[in-house]
């Protein structure tokens, strides 16, 4: 297991312990018994639970070596308060991975009650619960690499989202993006909205889709290097717009998507443009959204918009 972690730590070690810490944490009152514990212990096949107080601060810890020697000593009838391990070490739940490893590695315990800057419980974290969680980032990732894959690979006729059929030839609007001229980012979004418009849409609803297309038409033509397109699909009760590129693409989704963050150059920044608030806004107005690329493979960015 310690191989394993020490591996998957170099991908993950930004993981934040409130990703992969069990919330569901089973604790005792410092004025249960001895017995009463061992029997919690065995009815949840657990090796050690936290001891709080009324306000659910950590005050202690009592594991199965405590019961033990409660047992030696003929105590099982005694307060937990007056037997458990007082020496508890926390961990407070904005670390991270690869410091929570360095916990279990320094003291060697089994388990770490994990608590919010106040000193209250919200967690308690094994090594086990970072391999499930680990397990489980890794197979996200192999089927978005795979689904990345296919849909940048080939010419997909599916929505992203809702999995309707997305024929782009009929799309309801289309609109080429030209990259060459900062100064034409947005043409294509107001003429979606006078489109939206014209055929009888509300105005707030058309409002919002207009916003999440600019967005995504200005970064086509900050950042892609390449010329790219805006597809409008009109359903019975939405509204779904594709917009795509086959330039640079993103390297890291996951940075993009927080509020802030750019790599647009320092002249396009003069201009007013690469406020890094792009995919967050998307996001912000968009029902739902999804954003596929690829290093130098483009991006698609496809949103749905619900009018309910």
């Amino acid at each position: 297991m310690d191989k394993i972690l020490d591996k998957v730590q170099k991908v993950f070690s930004h993981m934040k312990v409130t990703e992969f810490m069990n919330s569901d944490v089973i604790y005792v009152l410092p004025n249960r018994t001895i017995a009463q514990v061992k029997e919690i212990l065995r009815i949840k096949r657990i090796s050690g639970v936290p001891v709080v107080n009324d306000k659910k601060k950590v005050i202690g810890i009592i594991s199965i070596e405590d019961i033990i020697k409660c047992i030696e000593a003929d105590k099982l009838n005694e307060n937990v308060e007056d037997n458990m391990t007082k020496r508890v070490v926390t961990i407070n739940h904005n670390e991270t991975l690869s410091v929570v490893l360095k916990y279990f590695e320094k003291f060697g315990f089994g388990r770490f009650p994990v608590v919010d800057d106040k000193g209250k419980l919200v967690g308690i974290v094994t090594k086990n619960d970072i391999l499930k969680a680990v397990a489980m980032k890794l197979g996200i990732l192999y089927l978005h690499d795979q689904r990345r894959a296919n849909v940048l690979e080939n010419d997909i006729d599916k929505s992203l989202i809702t999995g309707i059929s997305l024929n782009k030839l009929n799309a309801d609007f289309y609109f080429k993006i030209d990259y060459f001229d900062i100064n034409t980012v947005g043409i294509g979004a107001a003429q979606l909205k006078r489109f939206l418009l014209d055929k009888g849409y509300d105005e707030k609803f058309v409002r919002r889709i207009a916003i999440s297309v600019y967005e995504a038409e200005a970064n086509v033509v900050i950042h892609s290097g390449s010329t790219g397109e805006i597809y409008c699909f009109l359903e019975e009760n939405s509204v779904v717009v594709r917009v795509e590129d086959r330039g640079k693409g993103i390297e890291n989704i996951e940075l993009a998507m927080k509020e802030g963050y750019s790599t647009a150059p320092d002249y396009v920044r003069e201009l007013g443009f690469g406020a890094g608030m792009g995919l967050p806004n998307i996001k912000r107005y968009a029902d739902k959204m999804v954003v596929l690329s690829e290093k130098g493979k483009g991006v698609i960015v496809e949103m749905v918009f619900f009018m309910n």
